[in-house]
Protein backbone atom coordinates (compact mmCIF):
# COMPACT_ATOMS: atom_id res chain seq x y z
CA UNK A 1 0.00 0.00 0.00
CA UNK A 2 1.10 3.51 -0.98
CA UNK A 3 0.60 5.55 2.46
CA UNK A 4 -1.48 8.45 2.58
CA UNK A 5 0.92 11.66 3.69
CA UNK A 6 -0.01 14.90 3.49
CA UNK A 7 1.32 17.60 0.91
CA UNK A 8 2.50 14.10 -0.87
CA UNK A 9 0.31 11.58 -2.19
CA UNK A 10 -1.72 13.86 -4.29
CA UNK A 11 -3.21 12.81 -7.66
CA UNK A 12 0.00 13.37 -9.87
CA UNK A 13 1.90 11.70 -7.31
CA UNK A 14 -0.60 8.84 -7.50
CA UNK A 15 -0.70 8.59 -11.33
CA UNK A 16 3.02 8.06 -11.63
CA UNK A 17 3.45 5.04 -9.08
CA UNK A 18 0.28 3.20 -11.06
CA UNK A 19 2.41 4.12 -14.50
CA UNK A 20 5.56 3.07 -12.87
CA UNK A 21 4.73 -0.36 -11.18
CA UNK A 22 1.68 0.49 -9.24
CA UNK A 23 0.84 -0.33 -5.41
CA UNK A 24 -1.94 -2.99 -4.53
CA UNK A 25 -4.10 -0.02 -2.70
CA UNK A 26 -3.69 3.81 -2.75
CA UNK A 27 -4.78 6.21 -0.35
CA UNK A 28 -5.66 9.79 -0.78
CA UNK A 29 -4.26 12.47 1.63
CA UNK A 30 -5.87 12.71 4.84
CA UNK A 31 -9.60 14.50 4.54
CA UNK A 32 -10.05 17.34 7.36
CA UNK A 33 -13.99 16.40 8.65
CA UNK A 34 -15.17 19.74 9.14
CA UNK A 35 -16.80 19.47 12.53
CA UNK A 36 -18.88 22.26 12.47
CA UNK A 37 -20.87 22.69 9.21
CA UNK A 38 -23.00 19.71 8.94
CA UNK A 39 -23.74 20.22 5.28
CA UNK A 40 -20.56 20.33 4.70
CA UNK A 41 -18.64 18.41 6.38
CA UNK A 42 -15.58 17.58 3.55
CA UNK A 43 -14.05 20.48 1.12
CA UNK A 44 -15.40 20.56 -2.23
CA UNK A 45 -11.91 20.21 -3.49
CA UNK A 46 -12.11 16.75 -1.13
CA UNK A 47 -15.09 15.43 -2.46
CA UNK A 48 -13.37 16.20 -6.17
CA UNK A 49 -10.65 13.72 -5.51
CA UNK A 50 -13.17 10.97 -4.01
CA UNK A 51 -13.63 7.36 -6.27
CA UNK A 52 -13.66 3.91 -5.80
CA UNK A 53 -10.66 3.09 -7.67
CA UNK A 54 -7.57 4.78 -9.43
CA UNK A 55 -7.09 3.47 -13.35
CA UNK A 56 -8.39 -0.21 -11.59
CA UNK A 57 -6.68 0.30 -8.40
CA UNK A 58 -8.66 0.64 -5.06
CA UNK A 59 -8.55 3.88 -3.56
CA UNK A 60 -8.99 4.66 -0.01
CA UNK A 61 -10.41 8.02 1.39
CA UNK A 62 -8.94 8.77 4.84
CA UNK A 63 -11.03 11.22 7.31
CA UNK A 64 -9.23 12.82 9.81
CA UNK A 65 -11.76 14.34 12.50
CA UNK A 66 -13.02 13.94 15.52
CA UNK A 67 -16.54 13.73 17.01
CA UNK A 68 -19.22 10.88 16.38
CA UNK A 69 -21.95 12.94 14.48
CA UNK A 70 -19.13 14.66 12.50
CA UNK A 71 -17.39 11.72 11.40
CA UNK A 72 -20.40 9.75 10.51
CA UNK A 73 -21.67 12.53 8.07
CA UNK A 74 -18.37 12.35 6.75
CA UNK A 75 -18.05 9.03 5.82
CA UNK A 76 -21.93 8.73 4.74
CA UNK A 77 -21.04 12.15 2.45
CA UNK A 78 -17.47 9.81 0.76
CA UNK A 79 -19.80 7.27 0.33
CA UNK A 80 -22.22 9.46 -1.85
CA UNK A 81 -19.42 11.15 -3.47
CA UNK A 82 -18.53 7.31 -4.62
CA UNK A 83 -16.08 6.48 -1.80
CA UNK A 84 -15.66 2.38 -1.65
CA UNK A 85 -13.17 2.20 0.75
CA UNK A 86 -13.08 4.25 3.68
CA UNK A 87 -10.04 4.59 7.08
CA UNK A 88 -10.06 6.67 10.02
CA UNK A 89 -6.73 8.46 10.84
CA UNK A 90 -5.62 8.12 14.02
CA UNK A 91 -2.26 8.58 13.68
CA UNK A 92 -0.92 11.62 12.70
CA UNK A 93 0.68 13.54 15.89
CA UNK A 94 -0.17 16.71 14.48
CA UNK A 95 -3.81 16.13 14.46
CA UNK A 96 -5.68 19.14 16.39
CA UNK A 97 -8.96 21.23 14.91
CA UNK A 98 -10.26 23.92 16.32
CA UNK A 99 -12.64 22.01 18.93
CA UNK A 100 -11.05 18.59 19.58
CA UNK A 101 -8.18 16.11 19.32
CA UNK A 102 -7.89 14.40 15.98
CA UNK A 103 -5.40 11.78 14.13
CA UNK A 104 -3.07 10.30 16.47
CA UNK A 105 -4.08 12.82 19.38
CA UNK A 106 -7.78 10.85 19.53
CA UNK A 107 -5.99 7.99 21.40
CA UNK A 108 -5.93 10.12 24.28
CA UNK A 109 -9.78 10.06 24.95
CA UNK A 110 -10.31 6.15 23.68
CA UNK A 111 -13.37 6.35 25.77
CA UNK A 112 -14.60 7.96 22.34
CA UNK A 113 -13.48 5.46 20.30
CA UNK A 114 -15.97 3.41 22.18
CA UNK A 115 -18.20 5.07 20.57
CA UNK A 116 -16.59 6.61 17.00
CA UNK A 117 -15.77 2.94 15.49
CA UNK A 118 -18.59 0.86 16.11
CA UNK A 119 -20.84 3.95 14.79
CA UNK A 120 -18.62 3.85 11.47
CA UNK A 121 -18.90 0.54 11.12
CA UNK A 122 -22.20 0.69 11.04
CA UNK A 123 -22.38 3.68 8.51
CA UNK A 124 -19.85 2.71 5.86
CA UNK A 125 -21.31 -0.04 3.43
CA UNK A 126 -17.64 -0.71 2.06
CA UNK A 127 -14.25 -1.60 3.61
CA UNK A 128 -13.58 0.61 6.86
CA UNK A 129 -9.89 0.64 7.87
CA UNK A 130 -8.11 2.18 10.76
CA UNK A 131 -4.11 3.74 10.61
CA UNK A 132 -2.94 3.81 14.03
CA UNK A 133 -0.35 4.58 16.71
CA UNK A 134 1.07 1.91 19.01
CA UNK A 135 -0.33 4.33 21.60
CA UNK A 136 -0.25 7.93 22.83
CA UNK A 137 2.34 8.05 25.05
CA UNK A 138 2.32 3.90 25.84
CA UNK A 139 3.42 1.17 22.97
CA UNK A 140 1.65 -0.64 24.67
CA UNK A 141 -2.07 1.09 23.95
CA UNK A 142 -2.62 -0.49 21.44
CA UNK A 143 -3.64 -3.63 23.00
CA UNK A 144 -6.42 -2.80 24.69
CA UNK A 145 -7.78 -1.35 21.87
CA UNK A 146 -8.03 -4.73 19.56
CA UNK A 147 -11.04 -6.02 21.50
CA UNK A 148 -12.74 -2.65 20.01
CA UNK A 149 -11.43 -3.48 16.96
CA UNK A 150 -12.51 -6.83 16.62
CA UNK A 151 -15.92 -6.48 18.12
CA UNK A 152 -16.65 -3.62 15.47
CA UNK A 153 -15.55 -5.89 12.25
CA UNK A 154 -12.54 -3.11 10.83
CA UNK A 155 -11.67 -4.70 7.74
CA UNK A 156 -8.01 -4.37 8.96
CA UNK A 157 -5.60 -2.26 10.66
CA UNK A 158 -2.68 -0.07 9.59
CA UNK A 159 -0.01 0.05 12.63
CA UNK A 160 2.61 2.20 13.06
CA UNK A 161 4.72 1.39 15.80
CA UNK A 162 5.68 4.64 16.66
CA UNK A 163 3.90 6.52 19.55
CA UNK A 164 2.70 9.76 19.12
CA UNK A 165 4.66 11.96 21.23
CA UNK A 166 7.64 10.06 19.25
CA UNK A 167 6.61 11.38 16.37
CA UNK A 168 8.99 10.29 13.92
CA UNK A 169 11.66 10.19 15.81
CA UNK A 170 13.60 6.83 16.87
CA UNK A 171 13.01 3.80 15.16
CA UNK A 172 9.23 2.21 14.51
CA UNK A 173 9.74 -0.50 16.67
CA UNK A 174 8.18 -4.11 14.58
CA UNK A 175 8.32 -6.24 17.69
CA UNK A 176 5.38 -4.77 18.56
CA UNK A 177 3.93 -5.06 14.98
CA UNK A 178 4.61 -8.87 15.06
CA UNK A 179 2.98 -9.41 18.89
CA UNK A 180 -0.47 -7.37 17.85
CA UNK A 181 -0.72 -9.77 14.12
CA UNK A 182 0.11 -12.73 16.90
CA UNK A 183 -3.10 -11.34 19.27
CA UNK A 184 -6.13 -10.24 16.96
CA UNK A 185 -7.32 -12.03 14.43
CA UNK A 186 -7.77 -8.83 11.62
CA UNK A 187 -5.11 -7.93 9.05
CA UNK A 188 -2.04 -5.95 10.01
CA UNK A 189 -0.15 -4.01 7.80
CA UNK A 190 3.09 -2.98 9.03
CA UNK A 191 3.97 0.28 8.41
CA UNK A 192 7.14 2.70 9.10
CA UNK A 193 11.00 2.73 8.23
CA UNK A 194 10.72 0.39 5.34
CA UNK A 195 13.21 1.74 2.62
CA UNK A 196 14.12 -0.94 0.73
CA UNK A 197 12.73 -4.35 -0.60
CA UNK A 198 15.24 -7.13 1.61
CA UNK A 199 13.99 -5.02 4.87
CA UNK A 200 10.55 -4.99 3.70
CA UNK A 201 10.49 -9.11 3.10
CA UNK A 202 12.31 -9.44 6.71
CA UNK A 203 9.36 -7.34 7.70
CA UNK A 204 7.07 -9.53 6.75
CA UNK A 205 8.40 -12.77 7.72
CA UNK A 206 9.48 -12.07 11.00
CA UNK A 207 6.37 -10.07 11.52
CA UNK A 208 3.62 -12.26 9.81
CA UNK A 209 1.89 -9.11 8.88
CA UNK A 210 -0.50 -9.48 6.22
CA UNK A 211 1.04 -6.76 3.83
CA UNK A 212 3.41 -3.49 4.21
CA UNK A 213 2.60 -0.15 3.74
CA UNK A 214 5.46 2.18 2.30
CA UNK A 215 5.51 5.92 3.02
CA UNK A 216 8.86 7.74 2.80
CA UNK A 217 10.52 4.65 1.38
CA UNK A 218 8.54 4.48 -1.86
CA UNK A 219 8.64 8.71 -2.52
CA UNK A 220 12.42 8.44 -1.98
CA UNK A 221 12.72 4.97 -4.29
CA UNK A 222 9.69 4.63 -6.80
CA UNK A 223 10.31 1.41 -7.99
CA UNK A 224 9.93 0.21 -4.31
CA UNK A 225 6.98 -1.70 -5.57
CA UNK A 226 8.30 -3.60 -7.99
CA UNK A 227 11.89 -4.13 -6.11
CA UNK A 228 9.43 -6.00 -3.15
CA UNK A 229 8.09 -8.12 -6.24
CA UNK A 230 11.41 -9.26 -7.74
CA UNK A 231 10.64 -7.13 -10.94
CA UNK A 232 13.06 -4.42 -10.56
CA UNK A 233 16.71 -5.05 -8.78
CA UNK A 234 16.90 -4.61 -4.77
CA UNK A 235 20.32 -2.93 -5.37
CA UNK A 236 20.94 -0.81 -8.71
CA UNK A 237 23.84 0.70 -8.90
CA UNK A 238 24.87 4.63 -8.93
CA UNK A 239 24.47 4.58 -12.68
CA UNK A 240 20.90 3.18 -12.54
CA UNK A 241 19.77 5.22 -9.45
CA UNK A 242 21.39 7.94 -10.77
CA UNK A 243 18.93 7.88 -14.24
CA UNK A 244 15.81 6.32 -12.42
CA UNK A 245 15.92 9.56 -9.78
CA UNK A 246 16.19 12.23 -13.37
CA UNK A 247 13.28 10.21 -14.82
CA UNK A 248 11.27 10.23 -11.73
CA UNK A 249 11.82 13.92 -10.82
CA UNK A 250 11.25 15.32 -14.44
CA UNK A 251 8.16 13.36 -14.87
CA UNK A 252 6.67 14.87 -11.31
CA UNK A 253 7.68 18.39 -12.76
CA UNK A 254 5.79 18.13 -15.89
CA UNK A 255 2.79 16.13 -13.77
CA UNK A 256 3.14 19.07 -10.84
CA UNK A 257 2.54 21.21 -13.89
CA UNK A 258 -0.57 20.27 -14.79
CA UNK A 259 -2.34 19.96 -11.45
CA UNK A 260 -0.73 22.76 -9.50
CA UNK A 261 -0.85 26.60 -9.96
CA UNK A 262 1.89 28.49 -10.31
CA UNK A 263 6.09 28.20 -10.55
CA UNK A 264 6.63 28.29 -6.60
CA UNK A 265 3.94 25.48 -5.84
CA UNK A 266 5.55 22.95 -8.57
CA UNK A 267 8.50 23.79 -7.47
CA UNK A 268 7.73 23.70 -3.98
CA UNK A 269 5.84 20.24 -4.20
CA UNK A 270 8.56 19.29 -6.02
CA UNK A 271 11.06 19.81 -3.19
CA UNK A 272 9.06 18.06 -0.93
CA UNK A 273 9.20 14.75 -2.82
CA UNK A 274 13.34 15.50 -2.78
CA UNK A 275 12.90 15.99 1.17
CA UNK A 276 12.23 12.61 1.74
CA UNK A 277 15.50 11.09 0.05
CA UNK A 278 18.85 9.87 1.53
CA UNK A 279 20.53 8.19 -0.99
CA UNK A 280 24.55 9.34 0.07
CA UNK A 281 25.85 8.57 -3.45
CA UNK A 282 23.52 11.72 -4.75
CA UNK A 283 23.54 14.13 -1.18
CA UNK A 284 25.47 16.96 -3.51
CA UNK A 285 23.42 17.05 -6.01
CA UNK A 286 19.98 16.96 -3.64
CA UNK A 287 21.92 20.37 -2.18
CA UNK A 288 21.73 21.95 -5.40
CA UNK A 289 18.67 20.60 -6.23
CA UNK A 290 16.98 21.83 -3.21
CA UNK A 291 18.85 25.43 -3.83
CA UNK A 292 16.94 25.74 -6.70
CA UNK A 293 14.53 28.41 -7.13
CA UNK A 294 13.06 27.94 -10.83
CA UNK A 295 11.85 25.49 -11.91
CA UNK A 296 14.59 25.71 -15.12
CA UNK A 297 17.29 25.99 -12.70
CA UNK A 298 15.85 22.70 -10.95
CA UNK A 299 15.91 21.11 -14.30
CA UNK A 300 19.39 22.30 -15.38
CA UNK A 301 20.62 20.74 -12.05
CA UNK A 302 19.11 17.67 -13.01
CA UNK A 303 20.49 16.87 -16.42
CA UNK A 304 23.73 17.41 -14.68
CA UNK A 305 23.19 14.09 -12.81
CA UNK A 306 25.22 11.46 -13.79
Amino acid sequence: MLAPMQGLTNRALRALFIRWGPPDLLFTEFMRVNPVAALRRLSAGDLREIAPAEEGIPLVVQLIGHGREALVSAALAAQTAGAAHLNLNLGCPYGRMTSGLTGGGMLRRPEELAEIIPALRRAITGTFSVKLRSGYDDPGQIFSLLPLFEAADVDFLVLHPRTVLQEYGGVADHGVTAAVVRQTRLPVIANGDVRSAPHGRRLLEKTGAAGLMLGRGAIADPLLFQRLRGQAPDEPDREQRGTELQRYLRELIGRYGELFCGENQVLGKVKGVLATMDDPDFEKERKRLKKSRTVREFSAELERIG
